[in-house]
């Protein structure tokens, strides 16, 4: 299918494409089985330029958007969805950084997090707060300048590899969701230390971790969105970044069709490939129909997305106000119902698909030594992270009523 990319989109699918096939591919059961983190990718990735796609030449980025971002997760995530976290968690850390961060925070952390220098991570899941996140108990208490962090956070993916994290925690705890605040911290502040890492089903090459703050003090001016405007900083950036779940699933789900295919075409029973059976070929015929499916999707809405985001990051950088409050100016509603539509329709696509590919692999797609296993395990957190996918419907819904009362 021709989605008429640009020279430089199709420039980075290509190089992205070279990189999952020729590095990740090779040693991807390597960090699957040892959960190392894949520092020798991450090193390649930099050098391709891959982690600064998104961002605004002012902080050493390519000046894509979205679309670019997407272009880049899908790609990797075709070779494996654990190690193209490397940049979707950085970007996760960024969005919020670039959506509300003043001239000076985006001075300070974009460059870093663009090069690839730093990587970022970002964390709001607690032991009592994952899809509710008003249930925040890490508490942030204003001393002077500064704010002291106490608390703990689970389920940080990026975990000890990154260097910068946007994180939320109450300056109010009276006020609910309205006390809630979101925060830059840096690896290496006092009172912020790493707890466990959790052992995971998939996207093993991708440490999770729980953070640990114990009177962690950061400055006032790591204050990202204004006191108590977290959740809006939380909301705006999922708004942004859920397509780049979206776009990891339809990688992981046209990676594992494309091994189940050619597994298929060469394995024989009764005399004859496995992939000469019609009822195998309805269900290659199903696989292939929805991940187009869901590629027309997420990259139709990703496109209209960009449309105004590009340009009111420009515009941001000239009037020195914030992105998300030119956004505002420039758009006629948020995005939530479509972002929250195509990471619901992709990870549903590659659940759906990764589990048919172990099907019709037949007995060795049940072996850790066959790669489509590994896509179904990773496939299943795009189901959970940045929103389970019945908060996506929840959030579809109440977008189509909210619609139908104004009409």
């Amino acid at each position: 299918m021709n989605y008429f990319l640009t020279e430089e989109q199709q420039a980075i699918v290509d190089i992205s494409r070279e990189i999952a096939q020729k590095k990740i591919k090779p040693v991807r059961e390597h960090y699957d089985v040892t959960e190392e983190y894949p520092w020798p990718i991450v090193e390649e990735l930099r050098k391709a330029d891959l982690f600064g796609v998104y961002f605004h030449p002012n902080y050493g980025g390519l000046g894509g958007g979205g679309m670019e971002l997407c272009l880049v997760m899908e790609e990797i995530s075709k070779a494996c969805g654990g190690i193209a976290l490397s940049i979707a968690c950085t970007a996760l850390c960024a969005f919020p950084i670039i959506l509300f961060g003043t001239p000076e925070q985006k001075k300070r952390y974009l460059p870093d997090l663009a090069s690839g220098k730093k990587l970022g991570a970002f964390t709001i899941t607690e032991p009592e707060a994952g899809s509710d996140a008003t249930a925040t108990r890490c508490t942030a208490k204003k001393d002077g300048n500064f704010y002291i962090l106490n608390g703990t956070k689970n389920f940080c993916s990026n975990g000890n590899a990154a260097e910068i994290y946007t994180l939320f925690a109450s300056t109010n705890p009276k006020r609910g969701a309205r006390g809630i605040s979101a925060f830059i911290v840096e690896k290496g502040t006092a009172g912020f230390s790493m707890g466990k890492k959790e052992v995971k089903m998939g996207i093993r090459a991708s440490p999770t971790y729980e953070l640990n703050f114990d009177n962690c003090k950061i400055s006032k001016d790591n204050l990202l969105g204004g006191e108590g405007h977290g959740l809006s900083v939380a909301q705006g950036t999922f708004d942004i970044s859920r397509p780049g779940v979206a776009a990891q699933a339809l990688g992981i789900a046209q990676g594992a069709l494309d091994e189940t295919l050619a597994y298929a075409k060469m394995r024989k029973q009764f005399g004859q490939s496995v992939l000469s059976f019609q009822s195998s070929q309805h269900m290659a015929a199903d696989m292939a129909t929805q991940i187009e499916a869901a590629r027309a999707l997420l990259y139709t809405v990703t496109k209209a997305m960009d449309h105004e985001l590009l340009q009111a990051v420009e515009t941001s950088e000239k009037s020195g106000k914030a992105v998300y409050d030119e956004l505002k100016q420039i758009a006629s509603r948020r995005w939530t119902k479509y972002s929250a539509m195509v990471k619901l329709y992709c990870s549903d696509v590659a659940m759906k698909v990764t589990t048919d590919a172990v099907q019709l692999c037949g007995g060795i797609g049940y072996m850790r030594d066959f790669p489509v296993e590994k896509f179904m395990r990773d496939a299943k957190i795009t189901q959970i992270y940045e929103g389970t996918n019945q908060i996506q419907r929840n959030e579809i819904g109440y977008a189509l009523i909210k619609e139908l009362s104004q009409k």
